[in-house]
């Protein structure tokens, strides 16, 4: 088996295609598009860069066939936050062959001992959690945009070197015509009955303050997340700038305390349901196609980003008050049919609580993985959230 490193424009394309041979049979697979692709591994569009680096590779047999690629990565903002100094591997594929997977973890391996680290997670993203994050091993069906998917032997590729459980993750699924349980009917109307209380929908026309009220919230709800990081004004607004093409204003929700943000719901259409058509492309004539599936109603599901309250308004009923008033909206409309709250750790018991007592159901099961280079130091799992 040869392993080349990805260093010229057909390293970069052929990184693109070894996918296409895995998943060739694969009904579930939606190819991602290789601008999403792309980007995470462009210098100027991505902003771990800054204070990150990252390396691919990719591996052919002894016949020159594409079998496999990986990248790997280190975010220096946080490898440090943890015990063993940690980087990350990610986009790996491979055929299932333990001996090319382990050709593609070693090197990873080495090049992050080399850049001091000691541990290394995976499969992860070199950018934010809410993309790339985790294997499946659980609920094998089509993929929300820019989530993982892979084959089932993954799963053994990766226990085989070594890695262990670091957090499971789980997504949950709800018709949107679910009607919401009578208990948080009641703690919503209490805090709508309080005049302090106040929520609403984005508005586009006013991005600028919303996305300041989303730093805010996400500050303070994920503060207490070891490894987590403050979030940078810039980084909210690059978010924001990512998401304002597709974002529809009645789906993304806010609630308020004496003016002051204290809890949004972000939930934006299911685009792989479009996606899944294009192949990965969207140049001028994918576009001209997205918005012929768009406009002929393909999209009748969303996806739940990201849901956040603060700690001081944790348990008040807040959670139901927000849920509450997207779905007074929400469920008068009949264009969507079903919502998949993307990924929420074990490491957050209350959430996953919260989104079990609304009546949802687990649809998918990813793992982060952690492998200790020092196999002789204890392995410990990711703290729960207090």
């Amino acid at each position: 088996m040869i392993l080349t490193e990805v260093k010229t424009a057909n390293d970069a394309h052929d990184f693109l295609k070894v996918p296409l041979r895995i998943y060739r049979n694969d009904s579930h697979w939606v190819r991602p598009l290789d601008k999403d692709l792309d980007a995470v591994f462009d210098t100027k569009k991505n902003k771990y860069f800054r204070h990150g680096e990252c390396i691919r590779w990719i591996l052919r047999d002894d016949n020159g066939e594409l079998i496999g690629r990986v990248a790997a990565f280190i975010n220096y903002k946080t490898a440090e936050t943890f015990e063993q100094p940690t980087g990350g591997i990610g986009f790996f594929e491979c055929n299932n062959d333990k001996n090319a997977a382990a050709i593609m973890f070693d090197v990873c391996r080495d090049w992050l001992k080399n850049k001091g680290m000691e541990a290394m997670d995976g499969p992860i993203n070199f950018g934010e959690k809410d993309a790339w994050w985790g294997l499946l091993v659980d609920g094998f069906t089509d993929p929300t945009y820019r989530m993982n998917y892979n084959p089932p032997y993954y799963r053994e590729l990766f226990e085989g070197y070594g890695f262990k459980t670091y957090y499971e993750q789980y997504c949950y699924h709800i018709p949107v015509h679910h009607q919401v349980p009578e208990n948080y009917k009641k703690k919503a109307d209490r805090i709508k009955e309080n005049p302090a209380y106040r929520s609403e929908h984005i508005r586009k026309n006013n991005l600028e303050k919303y996305t300041q009220d989303f730093r805010t919230i996400y500050n303070k709800a994920w503060g207490k997340h070891v490894g987590f990081k403050d979030m940078e004004a810039a980084q909210a607004k690059a978010i924001m700038k990512s998401i304002k093409p597709i974002m529809e204003e009645e789906l993304i929700w806010f609630a308020y305390f004496n003016n002051e943000p204290i809890g949004f719901f972000i939930m934006l259409p299911e685009l792989n349901q479009i996606f899944k058509k294009l192949n990965g492309k969207l140049d001028w004539w994918g576009k001209i196609k997205f918005l012929f599936y768009k406009r002929m109603g393909v999209i009748n599901k969303m996806f739940g980003v990201v849901f956040g309250i603060i700690p001081e308004h944790q348990g008040k009923g807040v959670e139901g008050y927000i849920i509450m008033s997207a779905a007074d909206v929400i469920q008068k409309q009949t264009r969507y049919k079903d919502l998949e709250m993307t990924w929420i750790g074990d490491f957050n018991p209350k959430m996953i609580h919260l989104v079990e007592s609304l009546g949802s159901t687990r649809c998918k099961t990813y793992i982060t993985y952690r492998k200790l280079f020092d196999e002789s130091k204890e392995f410990t799992r990711a703290p729960n959230i207090i």
